[in-house]
């Protein structure tokens, strides 16, 4: 049976939308973090991203994130169980906010971390598409 890989990605609404999925299967889930609020709005965190610890303090003490993420987990886990079970080989999950930075970065590494934890035997690749457009380097979360 093969293993079933999941791409998680992080993507800014207002810098090229969502992503397309490269596997050809032309789905998905693509969750907008919006809704959150923005710790960008706030000037120190306006040059960090949703790795730095101020900024995940932030989104996890002041706001609605962790409900959020919660809500996402429930959703997903249904189809990722699903596609486990029917021997699917790709599944993508993406995390969209105004800048692709803060709310999108944060949800896509929790979201990782879920998948990795709950579900080890399938493969999750990360990519933060704004923040490696800037020569970021993506390394463990």
């Amino acid at each position: 049976m093969a293993k079933l890989n999941i791409n998680v990605r992080s993507f800014s609404y207002k810098n090229g939308g969502i992503p397309a999925d490269p596997t050809g299967n032309g789905g998905g889930f693509a969750f907008d973090c919006r809704g959150v609020l923005n710790p960008g709005r706030i000037q120190e965190y306006k040059t960090q991203t949703g790795r730095d610890e101020a900024v995940k303090h932030y989104l996890e003490t002041e706001t609605k994130m962790l409900d959020f993420l919660n809500g996402v987990y429930q959703i997903i886990d249904i189809s990722i169980e699903d596609y486990l079970n029917r021997g699917f080989e790709n599944l993508e999950i993406n995390f969209g906010c105004t800048g692709g930075q803060h709310r999108s970065v944060y949800s896509a590494d929790a979201t990782a971390k879920h998948i990795e934890e709950k579900f080890p035997e399938a493969q999750v690749t990360i990519q933060h598409v704004i923040q490696e457009a800037k020569n970021w380097i993506n390394e463990g979360y």
